[in-house]
């Protein structure tokens, strides 16, 4: 059997624990710190029955195929992602023996809303088509990224389905030899980095292809009457909308003001909003020194050409209702 630790140094209290409470099972231990040589030794007297239990890091997780190796336990399994928990169980069950999966935590710690969905998740996955199931499962929990970009991690808000859509027909034209010139739309996306659940939950649309959709509609959203339409659409279909949903209608609307007002980032803190013009230029500074000075010095300009908001607002929902308000307000005043 398995059993796993998220981290090295837990591996040795794990052993110490282990051996005291079954003295006659062989067990050994496994992590990439080892030396290349002894690891490879252990790996190989583990897979020709040498010993009975590898206690070992996530490095186990993939690559591996011990078909005698029938039962996993994953210690602090709340430390991991969904799709390593999802490579670990695969290490067991591989041949027509049944195999086992434990995922354990710590009783006495609370886990995050996050940790426990991945544990649902892993725990509802069954059958063909699991990877699949994973993977949309996994974007529902923590977004889909910056699919284009260099930043890994994010939230569907910062990219959206139809830039990436948008990016890869441009590039298909293109190898095609039928690129235009011209593009008509801005190849960059405002990044809103807000502590918010901005989201479609499972709950509220349970059809993956659905939600998808819908996602890309609200993309595609450009007008208050667009948006006011396609709010009606949901609420029609599937009864009242969720906060989630409501945040991702909010942040869709900050998004599009923020390409009007040439506006790359926008970062909430406890303290203020930090925000960084695209290419760190301001093609209307005049107008915006203008308008700042109207705030009663609750709004700077930084050296570095990023603008500071400190407005005392009591949560982050009011923080993005302030920076619409705000943002609607400059928009006013360029036009």
């Amino acid at each position: 059997m398995f059993y796993v630790c998220p981290r090295v140094a837990d591996l040795q209290g794990i052993y110490d624990s282990l051996t005291k409470l079954v003295p006659e099972v062989k067990i050994a231990l496994a992590h990439g710190g080892m030396n290349p040589d002894a690891l490879t030794q252990t790996m190989e007297a583990f897979e020709n029955h040498g010993f009975d239990v590898l206690v070992a890091t996530n490095i186990v997780e993939s690559g591996l195929d011990i078909p005698n190796a029938n039962t996993l336990i994953v210690h602090r399994s709340d430390l991991f992602g969904l799709s390593q928990l999802y490579q670990l169980r695969g290490r067991v069950g591989r041949s027509k023996v049944r195999g086992y999966a434990y995922f354990t935590f710590t009783a006495d710690k609370i886990l995050t809303d996050n940790a426990l969905k991945r544990l649902e998740v892993i725990q509802s996955l069954e059958g063909l088509g699991g990877g699949f199931s994973l993977a949309s499962r996994d974007m529902d929990i923590r977004g889909m990224g910056n699919l284009v970009g260099e930043e890994q991690s994010g939230h569907i808000k910062d990219v959206g389905v139809s830039l990436y859509h948008h990016m890869l027909e441009e590039a298909l034209l293109t190898h095609q030899g039928k690129g235009s010139a011209q593009k008509t739309e801005p190849s960059w996306v405002p990044q809103i980095h807000v502590p918010l659940d901005v989201f479609i939950p499972e709950r509220y649309i349970s059809d993956l292809n659905l939600r998808l959709s819908f996602y890309r509609r609200l993309s595609d959203i450009g007008t208050k009457i667009d948006a006011e339409d396609l709010k009606a659409e949901m609420i029609d279909r599937f009864g009242h909308l969720p906060p989630e949903v409501l945040n991702l209608f909010k942040i869709v609307h900050l998004k599009n003001l923020c390409k009007i007002l040439h506006l790359e980032k926008i970062e909430v803190g406890p303290k203020g909003i930090l925000v960084t013009f695209y290419k760190n230029e301001c093609p209307y500074f005049e107008r915006l020194f203008s308008w700042i000075n109207t705030h009663g010095g609750t709004l700077r300009v930084r050296p570095d050409n990023k603008m500071v908001i400190m407005k005392a607002w009591k949560t982050t929902l009011d923080q993005v209702d302030g920076l619409i308000h705000l943002f609607r307000n400059l928009r006013d005043c360029l036009v």
